[in-house]
């Protein structure tokens, strides 16, 4: 039976993606309709600039005042795509204790304080569903709590940053330098102004911190995140993954340690083969890949920021939140019961390839061979090349500790031979 008084969703942001979630709340308004069981109707919109020209949005509808919109009473669903932190976190409690569901776009937030969040929600018996903070339009984060809540996940590794993607596959398909790759997609619109969010690796820290605290039902917070950028990437390392049949990518990865008594969080650029899945993912494009005990591998792959994904992300919440709210229940909450640690990055295991600039004499490889065992690295693979005196020497390892291999390449630069050390990258996806 179809309700008639329609459901109320303030929305709290209308840029980008509010905006795109407005317009298809009043496009689509029968569709919504039919597929909640009752209208929705938007109630009200908060912005900073309200004599900015809103198309298809009521002017009577637009305030300034945020906290009196969420403080309403007859609010029933708050959708915050504001971003950042306050006041953010703000709104969305006072959400929740006045009577609101709220579905956030808020990577950052939810990162940095997704368990208190979830607790307040839990405590006003109200949902709390965030779909978009991770990979726009891809449906991963209600996969990850909802239909893989009976299994076993062990690994989530992911490009969840279109910038940084379209950027080291600008790099790789033509040759060009970082800066050069970076030029093209701030032009083309990929990359904002400031793009140390997206090439630094935070903005793919704090989905790596959501994706583990969902997939391990572990609290993980976006401290807790390894991270490590991808301004340092130069042509030679492509030309050094193209010889081992690799590409690079910028990739998030959450894994479990081998005897399961412990997890892990990181986010930094990696060789990984051209023979994987994740390696072919061109452009801005984002894909995840999840590896489970009885559901084997399973990839997501798709649009993973801009206005229209990430808004349909954002509906598709609204319309699980308010088929909630008529049904009296609410969804999944927060899993933690695990409360696996989070171990340091020293932890990790993983393969290596290291490129030194040594003296071109004999011994050299000797010497530094003698450095990777004292070390309790083995060495996988080595390619020597040099002329005048001068040569470079490239080590590919076998799995080794984070931490053996910092102490080895520490050694290594103690070395007389050893001119310095050109670049280290991890080998993932083996």
């Amino acid at each position: 039976m179809m309700r008639t008084r329609p459901l109320k969703v303030a929305l709290l942001g209308c840029g980008v993606v509010g905006s795109e979630v407005a317009r298809i709340m009043t496009t689509h308004a029968d569709d919504l309709t039919a597929r909640i069981g009752a209208p929705v109707e938007l109630a009200g919109v908060a912005v900073r600039r309200p004599d900015k020209v809103r198309e298809g949005i009521a002017p009577e509808l637009v305030t300034t005042d945020a906290t009196a919109l969420v403080k309403r009473g007859d609010i029933d669903v708050v959708i915050e795509v504001i971003g950042g932190i306050e006041p953010a976190r703000g709104l969305i409690t006072t959400a929740f204790e006045h009577g609101a569901s709220v579905v956030s776009a808020n990577k950052a937030l939810l990162a940095q304080d997704g368990a208190a969040l979830h607790a307040v929600a839990e405590q006003h018996d109200k949902d709390l569903y965030y779909e978009a903070a991770v990979a726009g339009a891809i449906p991963l984060i209600r996969p990850l709590r909802e239909s893989l809540a009976g299994d076993k996940i062990n690994r989530v590794m992911g490009i969840v940053n279109g910038t940084t993607n379209f950027i080291l596959d600008a790099m790789d398909s033509t040759g060009a330098g970082y800066q050069e790759a970076l030029d093209e997609a701030t032009a083309l619109g990929y990359a904002e102004a400031d793009p140390t969010a997206d090439v630094e690796g935070f903005d793919a820290a704090a989905k790596a911190a959501i994706l583990a605290g969902i997939s391990f039902h572990t609290r993980v917070r976006l401290d807790d995140v390894y991270r490590e950028g991808m301004t340092e990437v130069t042509a030679a390392d492509f030309a050094s993954a193209k010889e081992m049949g690799c590409t690079i990518k910028l990739l998030a990865i959450c894994e479990r340690a081998e005897d399961g008594a412990s997890v892990t969080a990181r986010v930094h650029p990696a060789m990984i083969p051209l023979s994987h899945p994740l390696a072919s993912v061109r452009g801005a494009y984002n894909a995840v890949f999840v590896e489970a005990d009885a559901a084997g591998q399973l990839m997501f792959y798709g649009p993973g920021a801009g206005g229209s994904p990430t808004a349909s992300a954002v509906l598709g919440d609204l319309v699980a939140v308010c088929r909630n709210r008529l049904n009296g229940a609410t969804g999944p909450g927060e899993s933690a019961y695990a409360a696996l640690p989070v171990s340091p990055m020293g932890d990790v295991v993983t393969r290596y390839h290291i490129s030194l600039d040594v003296a071109d004499k004999p011994g050299v490889l000797a010497q530094v061979a003698t450095v990777f065992a004292e070390h309790g690295v083995s060495i996988d693979t080595v390619r020597q090349s040099g002329k005048d005196g001068e040569a470079s020497l490239v080590v590919v390892t076998h799995r080794a500790s984070d931490a053996a291999l910092t102490g080895t390449v520490e050694a290594l630069r103690k070395l007389d031979t050893v001119r310095g050390v050109a670049s280290i990258m991890r080998v993932e996806g083996e």
